[in-house]
This record gives structure tokens, C-alpha cells and sequence, in this order.
């Protein structure tokens, strides 16, 4: 065993137990160079009209320098009237485009693939950044408030209002092609509005886009139908799926099973599970892969790649969790949002 004292005999080693996570993987048609991938995670460092600043592309430009295979830059507002938030990030208008197109080459540049994540926050737009009421699937107060929206109930969205949303989801994408991003990812978690049409928590519809989870994903395989009509084949269209709000009355990890083959079907290239009304956390769990009962059992579901984040700290956990079928890709927050070289560490040992 002499090689090991060699350089190439030492990187022979880390590659042999970090296999799975050092292996490359193809999303739709777009090859990634490892499994690592850094999770969206808003900065809220936009201007106050959601431009890219300087001090983004030198925060997403350092990440990407980190040896990962993907950045999902931060949840983007497809219209001012599903603003999260002051400072949130814009893909809602052509203006915005140049600015994108600055963040994805400070990304590519390392050679790491960029993908935006696409968002409307439904009920979770309080009306001081919006400047109206909030719309939603129904009339109904966040499960999560205050710590999101304003408190105050929503107005149910109409059908054609429903339409024109979808329609902003495709355009969103177009614009994010058109900035050169390798492919969007449609948010429907952490409570955003999405996640409000999935959850019968917060979706007491009558009429298509409610009632059985068919109708309640409806919106959903609709955006993912325009989406692709505006980006075509060779695009990556992720989902985020917060699959279970693992709370009374929410939706359950059957449901995420269930909604992941049908969303699977509708055509997009990878899923990427979360929490649901809960948010990116779960009570009671802060181990690695803290969502993985739900990721392992949708990966079983699922012929594309599926992404779990949440509390891993380590390449080994990483390696552990790909090891265990509880997912294809690992998204690591935290830790690369501390320390952007993160996976060039932990691969030095």
C-alpha cells in the first residue's frame, strides 16, 4: 500500500470514500460534475427593485469557486405582487435580465452550473412591500404567520388571475434562459403560494384547483407545461417540493409520494424535497438528511435525480445519505453559506 504516501495514491483514497459523492450525474440534459449542490438560500442583498448587486456576485462568485456541481441561486419573485420581501431578488421583468446574466457568468465562470429558482409568495406578500392585498388559493391566514405575509387573510385568487401567474412562471424562465442559467426550479414549499395550492392546509377551494390532490397540484402541472413550452427540451426544470408540513390536517409523506409521480410525469428533471408549511426545518430533528423518511421513499417513486438538504454538516454525511438511496443529489446550506470552500475542505481532510 506504498501509493498512498504519493499525491495521487492520497487523492486515490478521498476519491475512493467520497465515491458517490465525487461521481457526476445527468440532470434532463446537463451533466453535473458531483453530487454537491448549494441550496437556495436568499441573501436579500438586491437593490430595493430586486437588481443584482456587487455584493452578490461576490458572494455566489466565491461559492462557485468552491468546487460544487450546482448553485440554486436565491427564490426570485416572478411579479412584484408575490414579493416576499424588501431586498428579495427579480426575475419579474426584462430589466432584470442584465443583472442575472452578470450573477450566472460569476457562477460559470468556475465551471458550476447556475439554476434559478422561480417563486410567487401568495399569502406570504405582506402588503407594506406589495403595496396590495395578498392573493391566495383561499381566503385563509398562513399556518405560519406572522412569521410570514402580514397576518391577515388573503383575497382567493380568480381563475383567469390563477392563468396569468402560470403564464408569469413562464416568463420568468425565459428571462432566466435568456440571462444563460442551465435551468429554473419552480418553488412549491416553505409556504410560498405554490406550496399554498398543495397544502390542504391552506387550499379550501371548490373548484378544480382544489379538493383532491389531482386539483390541488392542477396549478402546478400547468406552470410546468408553460415552462417548458418557453425553454424547451434541453432546459433543466427542477421542482422544489415541500412535500410534507409534517403538522395536523397538512399534507403527509403519501401525498409527497403521490405528488412526486405525477409532477415526475408532467415532465420536469429533477426534484428537490423540503418541508412544506413547516419550512426547512423540522421539529424534534436536526440530524443529516433530516427530510430523507420523505426523499427515500419518493427516490423509490421516481425515475429522475431527487435533492435532499437540511443538516448536513460533513462530505461524510453526504456520502452516507447517497449510500442509503435517500436521494441522488445533497444540497449543503449552511456550511457553504459560512464557508464557500466547504467541499475543497472537506475533501483535504
Amino acid at each position: 500500500m506504498h501509493h498512498f504516501c504519493d499525491d495521487f495514491g492520497e487523492e486515490d483514497r478521498v476519491e475512493a470514500k467520497y465515491k458517490l459523492s465525487l461521481t457526476p450525474i445527468a440532470i434532463g440534459n446537463v451533466i453535473l460534475k458531483n453530487r454537491i449542490v448549494m441550496p437556495p438560500i436568499a441573501t436579500y442583498q438586491s437593490t430595493d427593485d430586486g437588481k443584482v448587486t456587487n455584493k452578490m456576485l461576490d458572494y455566489y462568485g466565491a461559492r462557485a469557486t468552491g468546487n460544487l456541481a450546482m448553485i440554486i441561486t436565491e427564490h426570485s419573485y416572478i411579479d412584484i405582487r408575490g414579493k416576499a420581501r424588501q431586498n428579495q431578488l427579480s426575475i419579474s421583468s426584462d430589466g432584470d435580465i442584465e443583472g442575472l446574466k452578470r450573477l450566472v457568468d460569476a457562477i460559470h465562470k468556475s465551471g458550476t452550473r447556475a439554476v434559478a429558482q422561480l417563486n410567487h409568495a401568495g399569502s406570504a406578500a405582506p402588503s407594506d412591500v406589495t403595496g396590495e392585498i395578498a392573493k391566495a388559493p383561499s381566503s385563509v391566514i398562513l399556518p405560519v404567520s406572522p412569521m410570514m405575509g402580514d397576518g391577515t387573510a388573503p383575497q382567493e385568487l380568480t381563475v383567469p388571475q390563477i392563468a396569468e401567474i402560470v403564464e408569469q412562471f413562464a416568463r420568468a424562465a425565459e428571462r432566466a434562459k435568456t440571462a444563460g442559467y442551465d435551468g429554473v426550479e419552480i418553488h412549491s414549499a416553505h409556504a410560498y403560494l405554490l406550496n399554498q395550492f398543495y397544502s390542504p392546509l391552506t387550499n379550501h377551494r371548490e373548484d378544480n384547483y382544489g379538493g383532491n390532490i389531482d386539483n390541488r397540484l392542477r396549478i402546478h402541472r400547468e406552470v410546468i407545461r408553460a415552462v417548458r413550452d418557453a425553454v424547451g427540451k434541453e432546459f433543466i426544470i427542477s421542482l422544489r417540493l415541500g412535500g410534507c408540513d409534517y403538522s395536523e390536517g397538512g399534507s403527509v409523506i403519501e401525498d409527497s409520494v403521490y405528488a412526486s409521480k405525477v409532477l415526475a410525469d408532467a415532465g420536469i428533471d429533477m426534484l428537490n424535497i423540503t418541508g412544506g408549511m413547516c419550512r426547512y426545518t423540522r421539529k424534534g430533528h436536526n440530524e443529516p438528511g433530516y427530510f430523507q423518511d420523505m426523499s427515500s421513499a419518493i427516490k423509490k417513486a421516481v425515475s429522475i435525480p431527487v435533492m435532499l438538504t437540511g443538516g448536513v454538516k460533513t462530505l461524510e454525511d453526504a456520502e452516507t445519505l447517497l449510500k442509503n438511496e435517500a436521494a441522488d443529489l445533497i444540497g449543503v446550506g449552511r456550511e457553504i453559506m459560512k464557508n464557500p470552500y466547504w467541499l475543497n475542505e472537506q475533501l483535504e481532510g
